[in-house]
C-alpha cells in the first residue's frame, strides 16, 4: 500500500502542504487542486479544522490523494486513519508514532535532518522520508551530501520547507528527491479569500515545472 501510495505521489513530484482553518474551504480546495493538474494534498493537523477536512475530501473528492501532516503522536494517526487519510507525514521521527502509523496500515513519511535520522527510519522499514526543514538544513547541497551514503539503499526524500518556485528545479533534478512538500501552492490569504483560481494557476505551473524537468 505505501509503495503504491508513493508512486502516485513521486509521479506528481508536487505535494501540495496547507493548514486549513475552516473546513468549508475544503472541497473549493481539493476541486482547485484538480483543476491544476495536482491531485494531491497534505492538510496539516495544526488546526482544528484539519479531521474535518480530511473527512471531507477523502469522502467527496476521492480522486485526490488526501494525506494528514504534523502527525505527531499515535492519537494524531489514528484520527487520520480515521478521517480517510491515505498517508500521513511528521516533522520528525518519532519511532513509536511510526510503528503504530505502520500497525494500522497508514503509509507514514517521518521527517529526518541528520544521517542518525535516516539510519533509524531505514531500521524501521522506510521507504520515503521528509527532509525537514529542508532550506534551513542546508538545501539542495545538503540533501546532495546525505544522499549519497544511503543512494544504493533506494531511499527516497521528500524535501519540505523553503521549496518554491525559484529552487523547485534544482530539488527535482536531485535523483532521490520522490516529491517535494510545497507552501506555497496555497497561501493563507487564498484560502481566507477563496482565490481558488490563483491556487488552480500555482498547480498548473508547478506540474509544467515538474514536466520540464522530470521529462514527464
Amino acid at each position: 500500500m505505501s509503495e503504491e501510495i508513493f508512486s502516485r505521489v513521486a509521479q506528481l513530484g508536487i505535494v501540495p502542504v496547507i493548514a486549513l482553518e475552516n473546513a468549508e474551504a475544503a472541497i473549493p480546495l481539493a476541486d482547485a487542486l484538480i483543476a491544476g493538474g495536482l491531485p494531491v494534498v497534505e492538510i496539516t493537523f495544526r488546526t482544528a479544522a484539519a479531521a474535518e477536512a480530511i473527512r471531507k475530501i477523502a469522502q467527496e473528492r476521492p480522486q485526490l490523494i488526501v494525506g494528514a501532516g504534523t502527525v505527531l503522536t499515535a492519537a494524531n494517526v489514528d484520527a487520520a486513519k480515521s478521517a480517510g487519510a491515505a498517508f500521513a507525514v511528521a516533522p520528525g521521527l518519532n519511532a513509536q508514532t511510526l510503528k503504530h502509523a505502520q500497525s494500522v496500515g497508514l503509509p507514514f513519511i517521518p521527517g529526518i535532518a541528520t544521517p542518525s535520522d535516516i539510519e533509524l527510519g531505514l531500521s524501521l522499514g522506510c521507504q520515503l522520508l521528509k527532509f525537514f526543514p529542508a532550506e534551513a538544513n542546508g538545501g539542495i547541497a545538503m540533501l546532495e551530501a546525505l544522499s549519497g551514503p544511503y543512494k544504493h539503499t533506494g531511499l527516497h526524500f521528500m524535501p519540505t520547507g523553503g521549496v518554491k518556485p525559484s529552487n523547485l528545479e534544482s530539488y527535482l533534478k536531485l535523483d532521490t528527491v520522490a516529491a517535494v512538500g510545497g507552501t506555497w501552492i496555497a497561501k493563507k490569504e487564498d484560502l481566507a479569500n477563496g482565490n481558488w483560481n490563483e491556487i488552480r494557476n500555482r498547480c498548473q505551473a508547478a506540474r509544467e515545472l515538474v514536466a520540464k524537468t522530470r521529462g514527464k
